[in-house]
């Protein structure tokens, strides 16, 4: 079999782009999959004030808030900031002020200055919290054990100043529903798995804790506080390092979360996260982008090669030994991260994600208002 100088030139480019492509696999996301996961402690010690944001959120609240008011953990505080909601929110807020002495609520009033969003409001509940550690989650959030907080609590070791957990979305009927737990799964897998690479990232707002004193020590989000997203990812971004960042993936840490039922929905909420990770340091964003550009460019070259007879059994072959391999590793992590039942979808889900990712990006060229609710 002769090859011209364009098939040799796609092989090659098909073999690099898989070799990066284990690279990812083998030598960042097994870190995840191979790491020990500590046990809960049953030691209390530091005081934690826990954050929670709502803008009409009054449903939620009524379902979730009491589960984290009743955590089981001595001494904490919760503090709900209503930030200008109108469905109710402030009554229902109200109402469990009387009932738990742990409530704390703080309200946010209409005003020019708060355009920003999100992170005002989550400001605002940083100045109200009494206690340095602070545990952060969203309205429609549940815990997945009344230990959560024992889980999320300040390390001991005092270097530690940021902890970064797993929020998993609850299960519903429909591909989209797949399709946003496994873009999810991905996600933290790629991001708690940089921690464990020494390059942490980003962390999810839905179940993150930092120091209060790192907080006002970086000056909040006055680096960002022109966009209304990043409260979480950018902060994060900014602020840690291989020796200040810490994970928790243990299945009492976690935080389940509603995910969005429409796919217009979740494009916008998409949309948002995209419109942070533009501000993210340079070598972040290179990372990530290679990262899509490689499977983008995997990809496009086994397809390419598919339309050359002598070529199509190298790249079929190589397709199926990334399938295969990567069989060996995903599943494994989607068990570890109580999406189990999704290890059957994966190869197929790995492809429908690349290609909204890649649908999501285009768009958010052409579309560039977004807010928070």
């Amino acid at each position: 079999m002769e090859l011209n100088l364009l098939e040799i030139s796609l092989i090659g480019a098909l073999a690099f782009c898989f070799l990066i492509q284990l690279y990812f696999s083998l030598f960042v996301h097994l870190k995840l999959a191979l790491v020990k996961i500590k046990p809960v402690s049953e030691d209390a010690r530091n005081p934690i004030s826990v954050i929670i944001c709502a803008r009409n959120e009054a449903e939620n609240l009524q379902k979730y808030l009491p589960i984290i008011l009743q955590q089981d953990y001595p001494n904490f505080e919760v503090i709900a900031v209503n930030d200008r909601s109108w469905d109710g929110t402030a009554d229902i807020l109200k109402e469990f002020a009387k009932k738990y002495e742990k409530l704390k609520v703080v309200s946010v009033a209409d005003g020019e200055k708060f355009i920003a969003g999100k992170k005002f409001a989550v400001t605002m509940g940083i100045k109200a919290a009494s206690y340095e550690w602070l545990v952060f989650t969203d309205a429609d959030c549940e815990p997945a054990s009344p230990n959560w907080l024992r889980g999320m609590q300040q390390p001991q070791d005092q270097n530690t100043e940021i902890v970064l957990g797993y929020s998993p979305y609850f299960k519903k009927r429909g591909l989209l529903n797949r399709l946003i737990r496994f873009e999810t799964f991905f996600t933290a897998v790629n991001y708690l798995s940089f921690v464990l690479k020494g390059m942490p990232y980003m962390g999810v707002g839905r179940n993150m804790a930092y120091k209060k004193s790192l907080f006002f020590k970086s000056k909040g989000f006055a680096a960002h506080m022109h966009i209304p997203s990043g409260d979480d990812d950018l902060f994060v971004n900014a602020n840690a390092n291989r020796n200040n960042t810490a994970i928790r993936i243990h299945k009492d840490t976690q935080v389940w979360s509603e995910p969005k039922t429409s796919f217009i929905d979740y494009l916008r909420q998409k949309k948002r996260h995209f419109g942070a990770g533009k501000l993210y340091k340079s070598k972040h964003q290179f990372i990530l982008s290679m990262q899509i550009a490689i499977q983008f460019s995997f990809y496009g070259l086994v397809i390419a090669l598919c339309c050359f007879p002598e070529t199509l059994y190298i790249s079929l072959g190589v397709l199926a030994l990334s399938i295969l391999i990567r069989s060996f590793i995903y599943p494994r992590l989607l068990k570890r991260l109580n999406y189990g039942e999704l290890s059957w979808w994966f190869p197929l889900l790995d492809i429908i994600l690349f290609v909204f990712l890649v649908f999501n990006a285009i768009v958010s060229i052409f579309v560039k208002k977004v807010q928070w609710k």
